[in-house]
């Protein structure tokens, strides 16, 4: 698992990114489960995720932040990218971003998928 922390902060809230190998949708279940099973993570507002699983076909989920999944899951299949989810967290801070979060939703998705193409160390 790949953790990139306090990766973008606007208006109060905070982003991060997560990425890390899944082949079935019990492993994107255990995935999740163990992210939140970290401190800071489990007391996050929102974990929008996505992943092309190579028997699966696509999956995603917003947790809150409608259409987020979606984004995530066209930069994964843009990218030809299969059997890695990615999740972006967010501490909402108060202040709604309007169509912004999705452009964080970019920023932070970029920043996770560049950590796996350089093989970013694991973080547990």
């Amino acid at each position: 698992m790949i953790i990139l922390e306090d990766l973008l902060r606007d208006r109060g809230s905070r982003y991060a990114a997560a990425t890390g190998p899944v082949r079935t949708r019990a492993e994107i279940d255990e995935f999740l489960k163990t992210l939140r099973t970290r401190r800071k993570f489990a007391k996050a507002t929102h974990h929008s995720w996505a992943a092309v699983l190579s028997d699966g076909g696509p999956l995603k989920g917003d947790d809150g932040e409608a259409g987020a999944g979606a984004v995530i899951l066209k930069m994964l299949e843009r990218e030809g990218l299969t059997d890695h989810i990615v999740v972006v967290t967010r501490w909402y801070g108060g202040v709604h971003l309007g169509g912004d979060r999705f452009a964080h939703v970019v920023t932070c998705t970029r920043a996770a998928l560049a950590a796996l193409r350089r093989g970013a160390p694991a973080q547990s």
